[in-house]
């Protein structure tokens, strides 16, 4: 057994099959400047689908009110990148909503021109409003009619696509504002990973852990059914049990993810019952 540390890579995104759908939808919404909503039972992977969609590690520290840090970089992609993400509180209010959205999009509109115009003076002279294509709602659920309604009122003057992103039943509460829905395009599940996609899933969380899944091994093959038997393909809750892996291998000195290991590990985790 080898003395040396293993080291975890850090989490990377998995362009999964379910990803690949989400971005398909939001391409359609953002073409034909419709009103989709995107549901899905918590932890399937819905934010961090939305957040490597809209590049939003990269975009969103440019459009914080509180400022860039010096030290960070814009990319010049950045002309290319037209979506942003809004997340409301439990508590925003429709004026919240109003401002919290004009100002993601004047701030990307901002950068924008910055990139394309880096040595004009004036960048108001060439500011355009029409840059951001697309607004993805994350936790809609928080919205009550009126602040819905702000967010109809905006899609109505900026011709811009808008996306809300939340759980299974929310398409069912629109369909009772007959304006709002009227205007929805594009309806899209985001559903738990299929069976193929856990054996790709699985396979790069085992490589983070510095080891290699072999599924025709007895062992490893135990393992990925019981990791599968108490995730039920739910993006988050893989994230979670693997945490909690890695951390029992490291306290056992271990080489090898096992029944036992996964078994172990889900003791650590408040996820209900296998």
């Amino acid at each position: 057994m080898s003395d040396q540390p293993r080291s975890v890579e850090t989490p990377t995104f998995l362009i999964t099959k379910e990803y690949r759908r989400f971005a398909e939808f939001c391409d359609a919404v953002k073409r034909y400047r419709y009103i989709g909503v995107c549901y899905g039972p918590s932890g399937v992977g819905k934010t961090i689908s939305a957040r490597h969609y809209a590049h939003w590690e990269q975009l969103e520290p440019f459009l914080n009110v509180r400022g860039v840090a010096p030290e960070a970089t814009r990319s010049p992609d950045i002309v290319n990148w037209r979506t942003v993400i809004y997340t409301p509180t439990v508590t925003t209010s429709p004026k919240q909503v109003a401002e919290g959205v004009d100002l993601l999009c004047r701030s990307l509109s901002w950068e924008i021109e910055a990139e394309l115009h880096p040595d004009e003076p004036d960048l108001y002279a060439h500011m355009r409003a029409a840059w951001t294509e697309l607004v993805l709602v994350d936790e809609a659920d928080r919205l009550k009619l009126a602040a819905l309604e702000t967010l109809r009122d905006r899609y109505d003057r900026g011709q811009i696509g808008l996306v809300l992103i939340g759980m299974p039943g929310l398409e069912k509460r629109l369909a009772r504002y007959a304006q709002f829905y009227s205007r929805i395009g594009f309806v899209h599940e985001f559903r738990t990973l299929s069976e193929g996609e856990m054996s790709f899933v699985l396979a790069c969380q085992w490589q983070r852990l510095g080891l290699l899944l072999e599924p025709d091994n007895a062992s490893d093959a135990e393992a990925m059914a019981t990791v599968i038997r108490i995730t039920g393909g739910n993006f988050r809750l893989i994230e979670r049990l693997f945490s909690q892996i890695d951390r029992v291998l490291k306290i056992n000195n271990l080489q090898a993810v096992t029944r036992e290991v996964v078994e172990t590990a889900r003791e650590s985790l408040v996820i209900g019952p296998p």
